[in-house]
């Protein structure tokens, strides 16, 4: 990224911490991922239970091995080994973590934050429950308005996620959502696939609880 292309982020980035903090969320603008894991360290008291949401941010920033260094209580449902009984265990404890970690779907300019979930273990969390949450969002998931979001997630978030997971739906084989070729699509259309990923949608404007939610917003392309 060119001198011009960088201050022209850092300005925009400058706008979404200045409305993300009028929603009441506490903003942070940080340059890589590498500072990313520093301030989320930072943030985090030793011992603390902590849980996150799937993330491939939260990998790629080395935040999951900094929570899987035994130095805190890591409500793990990835481990290695666990039962699905033993995974649902664990993601329902995660209700009660001093600290949810994860990313978001899509970040706009005017502070909002947009997550969509299949099993909506993450989008409950991030609405109720765990004392602190902390999101850590590459700048390549920042959009204008919520329209963008939206379709942002119907063109490469779900697409993407169902790849990696993997689900066999509509937008993993084509690539984009099966509504967009519809005339009028709305949030909510999709495929009728069992693996569809796209079920639950949260959408996180004004906090009553100030500074619960702490963004971290990072001048890399970072997840999906």
């Amino acid at each position: 990224m060119d001198k011009n292309a960088r201050a022209a982020m850092e300005k925009r980035m400058e706008i979404v911490c200045t409305n993300l903090e009028k929603n009441n969320m506490q903003a942070f603008y940080v340059p890589s991922g590498e500072e990313a894991l520093q301030l989320v360290q930072s943030m985090l008291r030793e011992g603390e239970t902590v849980a996150t949401g799937g993330s491939m941010t939260l990998k790629e920033c080395g935040i999951i091995d900094l929570l899987d260094s035994g130095k805190y209580t890591f409500l793990n449902r990835g481990a290695p080994g666990l039962t699905p009984a033993e995974k649902e265990e664990i993601t329902r404890k995660a209700f009660f973590a001093d600290t949810y970690l994860c990313s978001s779907n899509a970040v706009t300019e005017f502070g909002e934050l947009y997550n969509v979930d299949g099993n909506a273990n993450r989008v409950a969390a991030l609405a109720f429950g765990p004392k602190s949450v902390i999101l850590v969002v590459g700048y390549n998931k920042v959009v204008h308005n919520l329209d963008e979001a939206v379709n942002r997630v119907k063109t490469t978030a779900c697409p993407a996620n169902c790849e990696r997971i993997p689900c066999e739906t509509y937008c993993r084989e084509k690539g984009r959502c099966m509504s967009l070729s519809e005339e009028n699509p709305v949030m909510t259309d999709g495929c009728q696939s069992p693996a569809r990923i796209c079920c639950s949608y949260l959408i996180q404007a004004y906090q009553k609880e100030k500074n619960r939610i702490k963004v971290i917003l990072v001048g890399e392309d970072l997840g999906y």
